[in-house]
């Protein structure tokens, strides 16, 4: 059974920054990524950024050059670090794992972040 536990959501004004963490644990043989998705009410949920277990990164345009996503593969914890936020950028992020030959998805319980402009 594999679990992700994520945290370091919040409040913060615009221009300020968040860093979220999520760490996997459980019966995890094979990584393929670990990435950050966010879903604002009345939208549907897409994608923030991915780290793939080989390290190539993939970011929305939207936060190209304002978020930057990190892994420890030691602890199986993937980092999103959030600079010059955005009230767009308000929305529950979730981190995401996958795994295995059938990249099996796994989801945390969603963080909430808010940016007050």
């Amino acid at each position: 059974q594999v679990q992700l536990v994520g945290s370091g959501g919040g409040l913060v004004q615009a221009g300020g920054s968040l860093r979220l963490s999520c760490a996997a644990s459980g019966s995890i043989l094979s990584i393929n990524s670990m990435g950050w998705y966010r879903q604002a009410p009345g939208k549907q949920r897409e994608l923030v950024a991915v780290i793939t277990s080989g390290g190539s990164t993939n970011y929305a345009d939207s936060v190209k050059g304002r978020f930057t996503i990190s892994r420890d593969n030691a602890k199986n914890t993937v980092y999103l670090q959030m600079n010059s936020l955005k009230p767009e950028d308000t929305a529950v992020y979730y981190c995401n794992l996958r795994i295995g030959l059938m990249n099996h998805a796994y989801w945390d319980q969603g963080t909430q972040v808010t940016v007050s402009s």
